[in-house]
């Protein structure tokens, strides 16, 4: 079968085809260091929001993620679970952001904030884009409806907790404006793991979003996979990035220290761009040192 419209392989393919200049005129070793919310982390490359990773994967397979992430001074985004593993995974230190599905029972989505800030969570996020089903219609996930955010919702919901509140699933310069109105906190450019064929890739509306969206900050996933790939991102105006795939394939690998040395490995690939392109700090990342051909 024909993958031609699959979302997945056309970021693939836009990723790939941008390039770098170098510069090493005063160039120094870069430093990664990032904050994010107050908190500080060893570099911009984090967790993906993945989703019962014990149920898909195997007993233990969610812990390994949050003790890798922790290993590697990362951020720890995770989606879909029950309280219960929610604060498995915040027991590990971790700090962690809990991405929240659009429930049609919109109380279920202020209960799973509270108890976010009751954990002393680092912020949460709502996932717009999985309100619809193969045939689009709701979407049921685990036997829970899910119904699209609506704009006066989503300032409700921004309004209703201290915590950051990001959405996720952002992908044209619409939803970004309502985003910005509701004063969301952060962005996720992201076509979920093609979740709509033919979606544009997250890399080539970032710079639009990016000029729009001020300081609030923007980050991508989808076929990030590389600290080159993140280095890209960064230079044309993310503020972070998620890699989800290759972390479980780490944990199959080698469980919590796959997923550090993962990590950790694509965060050294990122100082390496960087330092190429004499890119010195995260402040000072340079849009112009990409190419496309």
């Amino acid at each position: 079968m024909s993958d031609i419209g699959n979302s997945n392989r056309i970021s693939r393919a836009y990723i790939d085809s941008l390039t770098i200049e170098t510069r090493y005129i005063d160039a120094a070793s870069p430093d990664t260091a990032f904050t994010l919310f107050g908190e500080r982390f060893a570099s911009p490359i984090m967790t993906a929001a993945l989703s019962h990773l014990d149920h898909f994967m195997f007993p233990g397979a969610a812990l390994a993620l949050a003790e890798g992430a922790k290993a590697a001074d990362a951020a720890l985004w995770y989606g879909m679970a029950e309280e219960s593993e929610i604060e498995a995974l915040a027991a590990t230190g971790a700090r962690m952001i809990e991405i929240i599905k659009p429930y049609t029972d919109r109380d279920k989505i202020i209960q799973k904030i509270r108890h976010a800030e009751r954990l002393g969570l680092l912020a949460v996020g709502v996932d717009i884009d999985h309100a619809f089903g193969g045939d689009g219609g709701h979407d049921v996930v685990d036997g829970e409806e899910m119904t699209a955010i609506g704009s006066e919702e989503l300032s409700e919901i921004c309004r209703a907790t201290p915590l950051p509140v990001i959405v996720k699933g952002v992908l044209s310069l619409h939803d970004a404006r309502q985003c910005l109105a509701a004063g969301a906190a952060g962005m996720v450019l992201s076509h979920h793991n093609n979740r709509i064929e033919y979606a544009v890739p997250p890399l080539a509306i970032l710079p639009e979003i990016a000029a729009i969206a001020g300081d609030t900050p923007l980050f991508v996933d989808c076929e990030i996979k590389t600290g080159m790939d993140a280095f890209k991102a960064l230079s044309l105006g993310a503020k972070g990035v998620c890699i989800g795939r290759p972390l479980m394939t780490a944990i199959k690998k080698g469980g919590a220290d796959a997923v550090r040395d993962y990590l950790t490995g694509e965060a050294d690939a990122l100082r390496k761009a960087m330092a190429y392109t004499g890119c010195p700090d995260l402040d000072h990342m340079d849009p112009t040192v990409i190419r496309r051909f």
